[in-house]
């Protein structure tokens, strides 16, 4: 299919149409590392509050610690007010490597939109335009913009934000095909957006239930969209995304998954995590990760209990992954 832009964000080129998105709790840097050799053009750090750069939270410079491999790497700010934001951004140019800053103006958790933030500003949108058009004017790279397609049902006003985005200067806009009010259920309704792309001066990605090749490239074409954004079926299936590039780039590449190949990409990510974070960091992240490498095959509540409830430590974790990997087999 055609694109309607070329692999480019703001001037700056990609190697392919594939975004890794961002995922709270997942998007750290060893997910990030793990995930770039599958096709991974451009990656987004998990959403930092410009009020935790703000009060020099430890736990919110970590969101955007990055690597020579890390590359490029979008940092995503969500905050209520212009006058934090811009202050946020000063120490974002002065303490973090990035190449894009993304704005966060889709997160639909209440501890977020009862604060005057993520998409609680498709609510505002003269206020929205006055609050990318300083952010836009201050940050010394290209900014983009991640929306839903309106609060809810009643309110779906996404070609109009799309348009102040568009005026306010942002070099990338991507929608998450659902209301605010439908979180995370339900489905993404990509007909909302029909040939947005092709009539954007500005490149659109698009995001929401991206979980096989077909149905994905279907609604790139319907949207007309130039960058697909994966985010979490990706998790636990490194080779949705290899497939994912390869459709982009026009080729029908499709992987069968086994249990042993699958083992190896986890335990790979297993020794990313500790390396990065230690042993106890890691485990309780894992504990909800792991099982999702596994949850395409028969049985896979057994595995689950393997890593939930019955593994006590990372050893106990590596050894299972270990002898799975060998024995191609739980």
């Amino acid at each position: 299919m055609e694109y309607p832009f070329p692999p480019a964000i703001g001037g700056i080129p990609l190697d392919g149409r594939l975004i890794l998105g961002p995922m709270a709790g997942i998007t750290s840097l060893p997910y990030r590392e793990f995930m770039r050799p599958f096709g991974i053009s451009l990656a987004v750090t998990e959403m930092i509050s410009d009020c935790g750069l703000l009060h020099g939270n430890k736990k919110t410079k970590e969101y955007f610690a990055t690597s020579e491999g890390d590359r490029p790497l979008a940092v995503q700010l969500f905050g209520f007010s212009l006058e934090n934001s811009l202050k946020a951004i000063d120490v974002l140019e002065k303490e973090a490597s990035y190449d894009f800053l993304d704005l966060n103006f889709g997160c639909p958790v209440p501890k977020v939109t009862k604060t005057g933030a993520g998409s609680s500003w498709l609510k505002r949108e003269g206020e929205l335009g006055e609050y990318v058009a300083g952010v836009v004017r201050k940050s010394q790279k290209p900014v983009t913009a991640k929306i839903r397609l309106g609060w809810d049902e009643n309110s779906i006003n996404v070609d109009k934000i799309c348009r102040v985005l568009e005026v306010s200067g942002v070099s990338l806009i991507t929608v998450h095909a659902r209301t605010r009010a439908q979180g995370y259920s339900g489905l993404a309704d990509f007909r909302m957006i029909e040939g947005l792309g092709r009539r954007l001066s500005v490149p659109l990605a698009i995001s929401g239930d991206v979980k096989e090749p077909r149905s994905s490239m279907e609604a790139m074409e319907l949207t007309g969209a130039s960058f697909l954004m994966l985010a979490r079926y990706g998790v636990g299936d490194p080779l949705l995304a290899k497939e994912l590039s390869a459709a982009l780039d026009g080729h029908g590449e499709t992987f069968r998954r086994t249990v042993g190949e699958q083992a190896g990409f986890a335990l790979e990510y297993l020794e990313r995590m500790v390396s990065y974070f230690g042993e106890r960091t890691a485990l309780g992240i894992l504990r909800g990760v792991l099982p999702k490498f596994f949850r395409s095959f028969p049985g896979d509540r057994k595995i689950r209990r393997e890593f939930v409830e019955t593994a006590r430590d990372i050893a106990s974790m590596r050894a299972t992954l270990k002898a799975m990997k060998e024995n191609n087999c739980y």
